[in-house]
């Protein structure tokens, strides 16, 4: 794996020897099941939606952005496991160009991962602030068209980024780049907080005729940014660390815990379709239909 992926194994060893926490180390078995677990959720995310024309609105579509992006984070992981067999049981050479290449192609779907939750979060939270505040307004502003299109620029700017990154992924201004937007997406969205915050205050009446399920929505909203930051956020401060102390013992010590770190991201995957279930009625009678004639098929 490359640097901005794989920064665990590049710990030089005077940074071990001076650190006196071992390498935390979890079974493969787990990280594989829960990737599975994660992509199998998330489709049925994607096909509730595509197979309900009420849920086909500008709101689920970009709960289905998110989806995509947990779904890649969680085929990452699947994709390598695979790669490593394949390796160990002789059938690739190791560091030869296909191993190479594919290597490529999986980092660069672990950053996509990572980006198109970053920004599909922020146009989540941008919907949101819409609905709240200009909710007469709304379904002109907000329509199916504009909707998908802002999709499409979101995911081709994610898909050149992540592809830029990941060829120049040794440069420290990329690990800088990389690192910069998990901040920023959270000031961007803590920026419309607090002008709700002070709009709220400002206009009380008008915020108790707000449909309730307007603010549900951006409840629903508060807890998929909060799971997001306790999922990502220790593995983004590892790879500030792997950058600028790989040395220090103290840093050592943070950056053995690289698996539990990965493991949060893939447990991300898994919890983000609860939320959805739990708090959309809609898609949860979805998901009890497609469950329901699943098992009378």
């Amino acid at each position: 794996m490359k640097h901005i992926i794989n920064l665990y194994e590049n710990i030089n060893d005077t940074a071990r020897n001076n650190s006196d926490c071992p390498p935390l180390a979890l079974p493969e078995e787990i990280f594989f099941t829960i990737s599975i677990i994660g992509v199998l959720e998330n489709l049925m995310v994607l096909l509730a939606v595509i197979k309900n024309k009420n849920l086909q609105s500008p709101m689920y579509f970009f709960i289905c952005s998110l989806a995509i992006s947990d779904m890649l984070g969680s085929l990452y992981k699947i994709l390598e496991n695979v790669l490593i067999m394949f390796r160990n049981m002789g059938y690739l050479k190791p560091r030869g160009n296909f191993e190479t290449t594919a290597d490529d192609i999986i980092d660069s779907l672990f950053i996509l991962s990572l980006l198109g939750s970053i920004f599909s979060l922020s146009v989540i939270a941008a919907d949101r602030y819409l609905t709240i505040f200009h909710a007469l307004q709304y379904h002109s502003l907000v329509t199916m068209r504009r909707a998908i299109v802002v999709l499409m620029v979101i995911w081709t700017s994610c898909i050149v980024s992540a592809i830029t990154m990941v060829i120049f992924s040794h440069h420290i201004p990329t690990v800088i780049t990389f690192t910069s937007l998990f901040p920023l997406m959270l000031i961007f969205i803590l920026c419309l907080y607090v002008h709700m915050f002070l709009l709220a205050r400002s206009h009380a009446r008008k915020i108790l005729t707000i449909p309730r399920a307007n603010m549900k929505g951006a409840i629903t909203l508060t807890i998929l940014l909060g799971v997001f930051i306790f999922c990502w956020a220790p593995f983004v401060l590892h790879i500030l660390l792997m950058t600028f102390c790989p040395n220090n013992p103290y840093c050592a010590c943070y950056m053995s815990l690289f698996q539990v770190n990965g493991m949060l991201i893939m447990c991300n995957a898994v919890i983000d379709p609860f939320i959805y279930a739990f708090r959309s009625p809609e898609l949860r009678d979805a998901f009890k239909k497609m469950i329901i004639c699943n098992k009378y098929w």
